[in-house]
């Protein structure tokens, strides 16, 4: 690391809290999903409130929907859990189904969301990244590996033409 990289550096993870977070994202996944353990988990996040803002449906104040997102490749199905930040409770699983969805892109402008339509009344726009600051809207927890996978296969198998 060269001398700017001491200084430019991001801010460090605390990997002792993100591991503590994914296990709970986990537990969380496991409880409400069959088979649980069979699907790779992502943290994200959604602005559509109004279906997918567990938080907000329990008396949380923030415009942002936190989601476990779980998928499985070998069935081309991702699963949305929505959750809160401190993972101290989960709504219920949304399934999406490769041959049951209208749509699926991945929008690099503006937010670079995953986006699937599931028929043509709605649509939901999943954000994610490696990990998140600000642990009162996010959940924090470090996930570069899992979202490259996920990216991976998202693009190349679940997004429509």
């Amino acid at each position: 690391m060269g001398f700017f990289g001491k200084f430019f550096q991001g801010p460090k993870v605390d990997m002792e809290k993100s591991n503590a977070n994914a296990k709970k994202m986990r537990e969380l996944f496991n409880h409400v999903v069959e088979d649980g353990d069979s699907y790779r988990l992502i943290f994200g996040y959604t602005e559509d409130v109004s279906r997918f803002n567990y938080g907000f449906v329990h008396g949380s104040k923030t415009k942002i929907g936190n989601l476990i997102v779980g998928w499985k490749e070998a069935e081309q199905t991702i699963v949305v859990v929505p959750t809160v930040p401190d993972l101290s409770g989960c709504g219920d699983p949304t399934y999406y189904r490769r041959n049951e969805i209208l749509k699926a892109y991945r929008n690099k402008y503006p937010t670079d969301a995953f986006v699937i339509y599931p028929d043509k009344k709605g649509y939901i726009a999943i954000n994610a990244y490696d990990w998140l600051e600000d642990e009162k809207l996010y959940v924090y927890v470090s996930q570069e590996e899992e979202l490259a996978a996920f990216t991976t296969f998202f693009t190349k198998q679940f997004a429509t033409k």
